[in-house]
């Protein structure tokens, strides 16, 4: 019986943590203020990088290669 309780005591414990931790969690989020996102630079070499896939893609496409 003793060992009964001593679980249901540990369980109980544990599920209060966890609950109040979860609340902890809540109020943080609430009292942070929300942040935009962060815009992009326009980067040349990406759109360098971008450009040369799409003309490697339409080349494979093309069958321009036999190797692939």
């Amino acid at each position: 019986m003793a060992g009964q309780r001593k679980k249901m005591a540990a369980a109980l414990a544990a599920v209060s943590l966890y609950l109040q931790q979860e609340e902890a969690m809540a109020a943080q989020e609430q009292q942070a203020p929300l942040k935009k996102p962060q815009g992009f630079e326009f980067s040349q070499w990406g759109q360098s990088g971008r450009q040369e896939m799409m003309a490697m893609r339409k080349l494979i496409q093309m069958r321009a290669f036999t190797r692939f």
